[in-house]
């Protein structure tokens, strides 16, 4: 590892930090440290520190925003790649909407809307970044990432890149090809977008996040969604029928304005998530006999 954190000092790719508590890069405010965190400045920055890693042969993870995301206590092994401030770019051409990993959906929806373009208005209350989001296919109100993507710049394991398209993407339901066969970073999206009524978008996008905040948790320290809906039922439904809302074990908390939200009410580590998730599955599992899988990416050491 030394050797490694050498070589890539000589690069000046971006930041680079020992030991960095990735508490401070997770919505959940939960994570033990990260070996190494590395915050790239550029695509091409990315490129040159993967090839370093793959030279050295060093494990590496990659995050984004850090929402949808539970980091163990014991933290993670090897590099961990944020895609930040150095993956923000945005290009509009025509319909085309071209976009760097590391831009912020939410602000993405709210741009896109003001200049009068559809096709993002479900995503204005979604959290975390472009990558994330075609990454783990987020979605809302009835759509998703795959109904306007394009193309998608993928950097594999191996340090090739390439361009996917949308059915190289293989999406379904909040998984991409990215989770089931070819591990690989998000670098960019190419989306599709429409032009219509500024006015009218922009009412819709503000209703969708209106309604995210009068019923879910975002003023809390949270990772969004824990359970994948088991369609046609909805987790949160079945949470709340069992009683759970409000349920705590240690420092984190089923909400109690939503049963599909844990919250960290100022102390959770992240066992305490892992065991009231646990807790949450074996009820649901008994009272209603539903196998709930975990939408949540848990990582790290165990």
């Amino acid at each position: 590892m030394k050797e490694f954190i050498e070589e890539l000092q000589t690069l000046n790719a971006g930041k680079i930090k020992e030991n960095e508590p990735l508490a401070n890069h997770t919505t959940m405010k939960i994570g033990g440290p990260a070996d190494l965190y590395i915050e790239p400045s550029s695509v091409d920055s990315l490129k040159q520190i993967m090839e370093l890693i793959q030279k050295h042969n060093i494990k590496w993870t990659a995050i984004g925003r850090g929402s949808n995301l539970l980091i163990s206590d014991k933290g993670i092994e090897g590099a961990v790649i944020k895609l930040g401030r150095g993956l923000d770019h945005m290009d509009l051409q025509g319909s085309e909407l071209k976009v760097g990993a590391g831009y912020s959906i939410v602000a993405l929806s709210t741009q896109i809307s003001r200049k009068g373009y559809s096709g993002l208005e479900f995503a204005s209350g979604i959290p975390g970044s472009v990558g994330g989001a075609v990454y783990m296919n987020a979605g809302a109100h009835g759509s998703d990432i795959s109904k306007i993507l394009k193309s998608a710049h993928i950097l594999f394991e191996d340090g090739s890149m390439k361009w996917l398209s949308n059915e190289e993407m293989d999406f379904s339901y909040r998984t991409s090809v990215l989770q089931k066969k070819r591990p690989g970073i998000v670098l960019e999206a190419v989306f599709e977008v429409v032009a219509g009524d500024k006015d009218q978008i922009f009412a819709e996008m503000q209703k969708n996040k209106d309604y995210r905040k009068e019923t879910q948790p975002w003023n809390y320290k949270c990772a969004g969604s824990i359970f994948r809906n088991p369609l046609p039922k909805y987790a949160g439904r079945l949470i709340e029928e069992a009683g759970l809302k409000g349920y705590s074990i240690g420092g984190a908390q089923i909400s109690d304005m939503h049963g599909n939200f844990i919250v960290n009410t100022g102390s959770a580590t992240a066992q305490d998530v892992l065991d009231l998730i646990q807790f949450a599955k074996d009820k649901i599992q008994e009272q209603f006999g539903v196998s709930l899988e975990t939408e949540v990416e848990i990582i790290g050491r165990k």
